[in-house]
């Protein structure tokens, strides 16, 4: 059974993180590339926020008998075949779980730009996926 008690105080730490990522979300490019500050904090956030959102999709996959997924984007794709989650909402979460593999690895040097469009166009997602989650506690 899904502990919702727990999964709800996960998507109390979300909706922190969420807001705290809007106090940047006008931050320019520029800007962000030469504040070593700024990038720790969003980047960290960021990670945080993906990784919250990972978590509450393995809590419930184990919770429900669903296959066990194979990576952190795979979380997400068990999610979308258990039509928890649209497939336009998989698909920028698979993104995300992509993009914290390269914050937590350092692959690469993290682009400003990408930042900066994250911050300004998909922190909604992270809301979207807050209220698939509520609905399917709702149903539980």
């Amino acid at each position: 059974m899904v502990d919702n008690i727990l999964i709800l105080r996960k998507l109390a730490d979300l909706q922190e993180y969420i807001g705290q990522l809007c106090e940047y979300s006008n931050v320019k490019v520029a800007e962000y590339s030469k504040d070593w500050k700024t990038q720790r904090i969003v980047e960290r956030t960021l990670q945080m926020m993906i990784e919250v959102c990972a978590d509450i999709a393995s809590h419930i996959i184990s919770d429900s008998g669903f296959r066990v997924p194979q990576t952190y984007a795979d979380t997400f794709k068990v999610l979308y075949e258990k039509k928890i989650i649209t497939k336009g909402l998989f698909i920028k979460l698979e993104k995300m779980a992509r993009f914290r593999n390269i914050i937590v690895h350092q692959y690469d040097k993290i682009d400003g730009e990408i930042i900066v469009g994250i911050l300004k166009k998909d922190l909604n997602d992270f809301v979207k996926y807050k209220e698939a989650i509520i609905n399917v506690l709702k149903r539980i």
